[in-house]
């Protein structure tokens, strides 16, 4: 069979079923239209939604089932959806998410850095988040702890210069712990969707740790007490995850 003869009947077909989709209402019927098309055109959407490795009210009591299930499943989704409809060079790519992030430059279309910085940012941070059910003390082990021992002297030290940095972020944004081009950890942060992988960072490096300090992340639960939100944080931090990213410098 052509090509040419093989892509009308794929488009006829689309047609057709289109037709029985259009008795459906709403959200169900772009689903069913998206299945179609994915099944019959072999095409796929670039970007997908990671799924939580976790229950959403695995965080409780630290970070409530709702603000999971919001946060997780309408914001980081967003940007996905954003990313698939959008046309640039830079999410054409066959390359890891964390190599798109390091070619954006104050170039970027504002769309592709901020949902680019969205999904990546985001599929991280539920990585570095684990339950704590027993609410048991939570501290960083093994070289990552020596190395934040060193070089900021004791673990509550840097807790709290951390803490502090996270909640001066004026707006939105996110505060990172990251190995900086000289080596050396760092605390820094970014505005809006931006992270240290892009070339418009003021301080770039490998990311170790990331807090989400967008309100959407915390204030259904705290409402303005963002102090009280990077507080209870650290109760979940997922200090292998951290170290595992820590040991890849």
């Amino acid at each position: 069979m052509s090509d040419n003869r093989r892509e009308f009947l794929k488009k006829s077909a689309l047609l057709g079923l289109g037709s029985i989709a259009g008795s459906l209402l709403g959200e169900t019927k772009i689903n069913a239209l998206n299945t179609v098309e994915t099944n019959l055109l072999g095409t796929e959407p670039a970007f997908t939604l990671p799924p939580l490795p976790y229950a959403y009210d695995a965080l409780e009591p630290f970070i409530d089932k709702q603000t999971m299930e919001i946060h997780h499943d309408k914001h980081h989704k967003a940007y996905i959806d954003k990313l698939n409809g959008a046309d640039n060079n830079i999410l054409k790519l066959t390359v890891s998410d964390e190599q798109k992030c390091k070619m954006v430059s104050a170039d970027t279309p504002a769309l592709v850095r901020n949902n680019l910085g969205g999904h990546f940012n985001h599929s991280l941070f539920w990585q570095l988040l684990k339950p704590n059910p027993t609410q048991a003390p939570n501290l960083p082990a093994s070289k990552l702890a020596e190395a934040v021992n060193q070089q900021y002297k004791s673990f509550d030290d840097f807790k709290r210069e951390f803490s502090d940095k996270a909640l001066k972020i004026f707006g939105s944004g996110w505060c990172w712990l990251i190995i900086d081009e000289t080596k050396k950890l760092r605390i820094t942060t970014t505005a809006n969707q931006d992270n240290p992988l892009m070339q418009v960072a003021a301080d770039k490096g490998q990311i170790v740790l990331a807090l989400d300090v967008w309100e959407h992340a915390y204030y259904l639960k705290y409402q303005n007490k963002r102090a009280d939100y990077i507080n209870n944080w650290w109760n979940i931090v997922n200090w292998q995850k951290a170290e595992e990213l820590f040991s890849a410098k």
